[in-house]
Formats: C-alpha cells, structure tokens, sequence
C-alpha cells in the first residue's frame, strides 16, 4: 500500500510538472474515447490536495483490505475500480472531468464494512464496526450530493461496488482463507 500510494504521488509530481497534462486522463462522461480512461481515472490527481485526501484513508483500508489475502484484494481493487469507472462515466454530470483514488477508497470501505457479516467472522465484524466509526462519518459526507468539485457519484458507485465485492469474493466456507472464485 505503501507503494501504490507512493506511485500517486509520483503520477502527481509528474502531472504537475507537465503542465497538468494527466488530468486528461479523467472520465469525461459518455464520451466513448474516455471508455480508455476508466482505469487510469483512478490513478490521476487534481493537485496535492487531492491525493493527500486520499492517501491515509487508502494506505489504512487497503491494507486492512489486503490482510484477508493478496489475491483477493487485487480482485476487489480490480472490481471496484472499473465498476467506478464507469459508472462514472455512465451517470456523472455531462461536461465533468472526474478522477482521484476516492472511489477505491469508498469501494474498499464498503468492502470491509461487509465482509466480516458476509462471512460471519469475528475478527472481520470487530474490523467493520472499527473503519465504521473512524471513517463512517465521513464517507457519508463523501456521498451526499451538493459538494462542488466532488464526485458524489464516484463515491457512491464505489462504494457499492465495494459492497457488491464483499459477496462476490467472499471466502467458502471450509476454506479458511480461500476466496470465492
């Protein structure tokens, strides 16, 4: 997690340094040239501000996220990712650029908010009840509309399909430790 946060912050060093040219790299809705878009959208920043909001939140949810098996979360991640991205580029408003690790962010809560009871595992339930009250407020806050320059629908989608992923790459039971698929 480290080093995917690192790799944002260096995607924003070279973003500013070229002039802000990888902001093109944002989902423009229902422009089918920015289909190309829906993944790298999430690796794109618009300035420091942007990816140090996102940042803490990712390093913490996605190592608590990555503790239930590397391959799974690299499913989880993948999922939530394109189902972000496109969403976004299927309901934003027209004539938007949208980018930035949010979506993850709020999919990898969703994910751990779940799972746990999915799966009915203590350890997991205690863990949801934690990133619940430390980030609950917040990722509430982060899907009401009304935020100019905020992505609520960003928000929004990741965090379903961060929900839809706790049930889709659950672990079977009698497997201890082994994913869904």
């Amino acid at each position: 997690m480290v080093a995917w946060v690192a790799l944002l912050w260096l995607l924003e060093v070279a973003d500013t340094a070229s002039g802000h040219a990888l902001d093109d790299f944002g989902v423009v809705p229902r422009t089918t040239s920015e289909l190309v878009d829906v993944v790298p959208s999430a690796f794109v920043h618009f300035g420091f501000a942007h990816v140090a909001a996102n940042s803490v939140p990712l390093l913490v949810l996605g190592f608590l996220a990555a503790l239930g098996g590397l391959r799974r979360f690299a499913a989880v991640c993948a999922l939530v990712i394109v189902c972000d991205g496109l969403g976004v580029w299927l309901v934003a408003p027209a004539h938007t650029n949208t980018a930035g690790a949010s979506g993850l962010v709020f999919g990898l809560f969703g994910f751990l908010l779940c799972s746990g009871f999915v799966e009915r595992r203590p350890t997991g339930v205690v863990v949801a009840v934690l990133v619940g009250a430390v980030w609950g407020g917040s990722i509430l806050a982060g899907v009401a509309p009304g935020q100019a320059g905020v992505s609520w629908q960003g928000h929004l989608i990741g965090l379903l399909a961060g929900v839809a992923s706790a049930f889709l790459f659950r672990r079977r039971p009698g497997r201890r430790g082994a994913p869904a698929f």
